[in-house]
């Protein structure tokens, strides 16, 4: 039963996480796509077990910019997206709804922390009373 509530309660932050990536966030705010697919592609090849070199020479690509694209300082095109993604054996739309999930609970953490640190001022003020 605890780990029905659980399931349940991570449903509902994912929906929560989800409603709040909808809402516009000011730019400083928002995560960067190229970032979300890098540590994406990042987090698949490690899972997958192939080394830097390995995977780059599947996808046709030098290792140091797929390294770049990984960490994010370089965007990734549609076509070598596809290379990478074809050389792990995992669907493109994978990836970029990995990516896009990522960035909206990264958007609703940064909201969450925000609306937290206005509400603690006053959880304090009711301590205090009683």
């Amino acid at each position: 039963m605890t780990q029905n509530t659980i399931v349940m309660e991570s449903r509902h932050n994912v929906a929560e996480a989800l409603k709040t990536a909808t809402r516009p966030v000011a730019p400083d705010q928002e995560p960067l796509l190229r970032e979300a697919l890098g540590a994406t592609l990042r987090e698949y090849r490690s899972q997958s077990g192939f080394s830097l070199r390995e995977l780059a020479s599947l996808a046709s690509v030098s290792p140091g910019y797929l390294s770049e694209i990984e960490r994010g300082r370089k965007e990734v095109s549609s076509e070598l997206l596809a290379s990478v993604c074809h050389g792990m054996g995992i669907s493109v739309a994978s990836v970029i709804v990995e990516a896009a999930s990522m960035m909206a609970l990264d958007a609703a953490a940064a909201e969450l922390a925000a609306s937290m640190s206005h509400k603690r001022p006053n959880a304090g003020a009711v301590a205090r009373e009683r």
